[in-house]
């Protein structure tokens, strides 16, 4: 593919929005794509994971030699993925060229030697099939740390313990902390004295309440920070690291964002860096790696500002400076030397892995290599559009906060104009988590609808994570109120700015972004003119009532106490609500989906067929919560594009080949 691909394209004006020709096709977006996972440093070699679409959405295993060559170090159909708490991570860990993992079919530990042909399993069969998982890996001597979550046949999710053990190399397992709900972060100190760890219970999510614990050699038990006291007040502790002195350096939110602490035993907790943005996030998986120790008392943080990540180095006499970098996201920060080795992105860069040398000779222009590099486009950057992080107005209602932000990404084709005096229809995208935020990474699946003609808003509502705890939690007891009013206003905003086509809106989201979507369309009526759930929640009680250990009491601090709040639940359920489903949606589902399980959408759409409302549905067998398989990637982008042709009357570009997707209930208005 050239470095001009899509330059051949004539030049053409007049094209009306939506309909314009691009290179940037579905087949594009999933082609040889692979998102990049955690990273380890092992000696001279760095690895990483890669999940590809291309392989049925495996997370394969790739190791970089000293001398700069890649290859696969876990061949098909080794998956190094791990269910516990259904969302994953930490799944392998390497040192000395020994490799241990968790296998996505069993969830079975495995270890591979070098030099060896296969893995070989360590752990045993489980009596329930996958019902023994392991996660947060870490290697100690004969054998490695994790936490591991036992299911029951027929237990219900309140049955399933979880606790960290010691899995020797000859499958025996020894349970080292049993007792909370939940744990994380095992991790011994350089002494091997002390053990560290993570721990918290329902009804908290570890973003509201982790606790650091540290175990001495004699048993004794030391509160470090964070959890729940006595007066309600809570902290949530994430990312516990041991220094090569023995101190003990955290995040902790206890001044409103996630800042940098360190203990030493015996003593007190001493703050060490606060930038008054969140070095950390939510603890969804494990492994995640927001900043790094390097020798001579020098740390490497990252920390969200207006849209975009920031590389902070801290200095030993305290000096703080901020590295120069064509990045916008850093993930899974690993120490190497003098250098951090980390998964890097930005506006015109899909995620790399990424080597940054902290060298005190070039302050704040660090040398930089890249280890993986992203894949060869063959488009120019003019095809890419750059986000603009904007902030908007939105009701305060109670919250305490009445602005919410969002990053704007306009049409842009360096081939294509638009007829003089019309205005772009907009995609506003919903974020799931809802504790997740947006991030100014290249990302094709916003390109594919920006050149095309389309505005995109990716917007952090309030809950979002990225702007301190208050804004955090801003949507505590709110879901499904102050989120919908801040898509709303994000919507308003735009078009009251003469940017968008205030007829033409749509919004859109995966999970909890999908119950967002779903709910304003019933709840906020006349506003969107379409939408599109990606396995979006629609029923709050069924999920309150029928999900996973770790979310199950989530939507106690979201929502209300369930089952006591169960009006609340209905009142904010789109399902409640089908009388005011007016809108043609698109529902798109994996048929396998624990977190959100296919009746939810199987529901909203059996209400939209009953009321006639122009409507959607694909449902993929072998999928969960989320699409990893590129023929579903593809069908799910193509057919939402589809849908919204259909219901606007937009006339896609004929040589491109997108498939129909067959629209029920009704001729949808152009």
């Amino acid at each position: 593919m050239s470095a001009t691909y899509g330059q051949d394209m004539p030049t053409s004006t007049g094209i009306p929005y939506g309909s314009w020709p691009t290179p940037i096709t579905s087949e594009l977006v999933v082609r040889a794509a692979a998102r990049l996972g955690e990273v380890a440093v092992d000696g001279d070699d760095v690895w990483w994971s890669e999940s590809r679409p291309g392989e049925g959405g495996r997370s394969a295993l790739v190791r970089r030699g000293a001398d700069g060559r890649t290859a696969d170090a876990l061949p098909p159909p080794w998956n190094a993925r791990t269910r516990v708490h259904e969302y994953g991570g930490g799944a392998w860990t390497v040192t000395d060229g020994v490799l241990w993992f968790v296998d996505f079919a069993d969830q079975r530990l495995y270890r591979l030697d070098p030099g060896a042909a296969e893995p070989v399993a360590v752990t045993a069969e489980p009596d329930r099939s996958a019902g023994v998982r392991y996660a947060d890996l870490q290697l100690v001597p004969g054998g490695v740390l994790a936490v591991r979550e036992t299911h029951t046949a027929g237990g219900a999710a309140a049955d399933v313990v979880n606790e960290v053990v010691r899995v020797g190399a000859d499958g025996t397992s020894e349970v080292l902390v049993t007792g909370p709900d939940f744990v994380s972060d095992p991790r011994p100190s350089p002494d091997g004295r002390h053990l560290a760890w993570l721990q918290w219970d329902h009804p908290d999510m570890p973003w509201d309440a982790a606790t650091l614990v540290v175990r001495d050699a004699d048993g004794t038990r030391t509160v470090v920070a964070g959890g729940r006291a006595p007066d309600g007040t809570t902290e949530s502790v994430v990312q516990p690291v041991w220094a090569a002195d023995g101190t003990l350096w955290f995040c902790a939110d206890r001044t409103d964002v996630w800042a940098l602490y360190r203990w030493r035993p015996g003593g007190d907790v001493e703050p060490v860096l606060d930038v008054g943005v969140d070095i950390a996030g939510p603890q969804w998986v494990f492994g995640a790696r927001r900043f790094a120790l390097l020798p001579g008392n020098r740390v490497v943080a990252a920390g969200a500002r207006a849209g975009a990540d920031r590389l902070t180095v801290l200095e030993a006499d305290g000096t703080l400076r901020e590295l120069d970098l064509p990045y916008a996201a850093f993930r899974y920060l690993t120490a190497s030397g003098g250098s951090v080795v980390c998964v890097a992105g930005g506006p015109a860069s899909e995620p790399v892995v990424l080597r940054v040398t902290v060298d005190l000779d070039s302050p704040t222009h660090p040398a930089a290599e890249v280890l993986r590099p992203a894949r060869d486009l063959g488009l120019d950057a003019a095809w890419f559009s750059r986000p603009e992080h904007v902030s908007f107005p939105t009701p305060e209602d109670g919250t305490g906060i009445d602005v919410a932000h969002a990053l704007v990404y306009p049409p842009t084709n360096p081939r294509v104009s638009a007829p003089d005096g019309t205005l772009p229809p907009l995609l506003v995208v919903v974020h799931g988590g809802p504790t997740s935020a947006t991030t100014a990474v290249l990302d094709l699946g916003i390109q594919y609808w920006t050149s095309r003609g389309f505005c995109v808003a990716d917007v952090d509502y309030r809950g979002s994570t990225g702007y301190g705890r208050r804004y955090r939690e801003a949507l505590r007891g709110r879901w499904g109120v102050a989120d919908l009013d801040d898509v709303v206003a994000c919507a308003r905003f735009l078009a009251g700015s003469g940017r968008v086509d205030p007829t033409r809106m749509a919004i859109r989201g995966g999970s909890a972004g999908g119950f967002t979507t779903l709910a304003a369309l019933c709840l906020r009526p006349g506003v969107f003119s379409a939408g599109a759930s990606h396995f979006g929640v629609a029923d709050l009680g069924a999920l309150a009532a029928d999900t996973h250990k770790f979310e199950s009491r989530y939507l106690d601090s979201l929502v209300a106490p369930w089952p006591e709040g169960a009006d609340v639940y209905a009142e904010r359920s789109p399902i409640s609500h089908v009388d005011a489903f007016d809108t043609p949606l698109a529902v798109f589902q994996g048929e396998e989906d624990r977190v959100v399980p296919p009746e939810q959408a199987e529901a909203i759409v059996g209400a939209l067929r009953a009321k006639g409302v122009p409507h959607a549905y694909l449902l993929f067998p072998g999928e969960q919560h989320g699409f990893r398989r590129a023929e579903n990637i593809r069908a799910a982008l193509d057919g939402e594009l589809s849908f919204y042709a259909q219901v606007w009357g937009i006339d896609l570009p004929a040589d491109e080949g997108i498939t129909a997707i067959e629209v029920h209930g009704g001729a949808p208005s152009a």
